[in-house]
């Protein structure tokens, strides 16, 4: 869709707190991802790497401390961008709902979550299946999915909880419920293919949900892209006011 048919240049992107670098999945360092969102004009940006439990590529936590001296050395090299420490925690079902520890919060800025496949004790295989057609046992499975999910969201301080339905079958209704009850703002991903229009339309639905719109950028060319996203806002006739980090230019 052209940006003047949908009306995308009239907003800009005021922060990404989605961002992913070499100390998990990333293909950029923390200054890469820094210099692309000074070059981009954004006010903050937040580094905010794969969980520690990710099987595969979870940021090390002897990592932790190395990262958190990156971000400073970046607030003193760009005064005029505020770098913030997140990690996307991944939701599972021991514990307090996530793979970051309630005394490992203090070691953020805040933390954001969503789930994804690569972790034991999150119905991964049977979700992995579901997202390749094999569709048996549907809704026992989207009622343990939103249960995990609605439990991480209580038992834990989440300020976005990333890419909703994304990876299995969900109650988008029954999250967004959630996330209003405990303020915490529901991903419009660029990078997934969710919140997909139909998702947006149904969280929209419920009184309190807010909005964010990150690039979920794996590679720093694409820290600060919103407008897909922005896109399916629109076609879902949600109210622009909703999303938290974008404003009319």
């Amino acid at each position: 869709m052209d940006n003047r048919e949908n009306g995308s240049d009239r907003y800009r992107l005021i922060y990404d707190l989605h961002t992913h670098t070499t100390y998990s999945h990333g293909k950029g360092s923390v200054e890469d991802n820094v210099r692309e969102a000074f070059n981009r004009k954004l006010e903050y940006i937040a580094i905010s790497d794969h969980g520690p439990g990710h099987l595969f590529y979870g940021i090390n936590r002897n990592d932790i401390v190395n990262l958190r001296n990156d971000i400073e050395r970046m607030n003193v090299k760009y005064p005029k961008l505020s770098v913030k420490m997140s990690v996307e925690a991944n939701i599972v079902e021991a514990g307090n709902g996530l793979d970051i520890k309630p005394e490992e919060f203090e070691e953020f800025d805040f933390v954001i979550a969503g789930y994804h496949y690569g972790l034991f004790g999150c119905h991964c295989v049977r979700n992995w299946l579901w997202n390749k057609g094999f569709k048996y046992g549907e809704e026992k499975l989207r009622k343990m999915n939103t249960d995990m999910v609605i439990r991480a969201l209580r038992a834990n301080d989440i300020a976005i909880l990333t890419h909703p339905g994304d990876k299995g079958p969900f109650d988008i209704k029954a999250i967004a419920e959630v996330c209003a009850e405990t303020d915490t703002l529901m991903e419009i991903n660029t990078w997934h293919g969710h919140m997909t229009v139909e998702e947006i339309r149904i969280a929209a639905g419920v009184a309190g949900v807010k909005f964010i719109i990150s690039s979920d950028a794996h590679t720093p060319g694409r820290v600060g892209d919103f407008k897909e996203g922005l896109a399916r806002a629109q076609e879902a006739g949600l109210d622009l006011k909703r999303i938290v980090n974008i404003e009319e230019i």
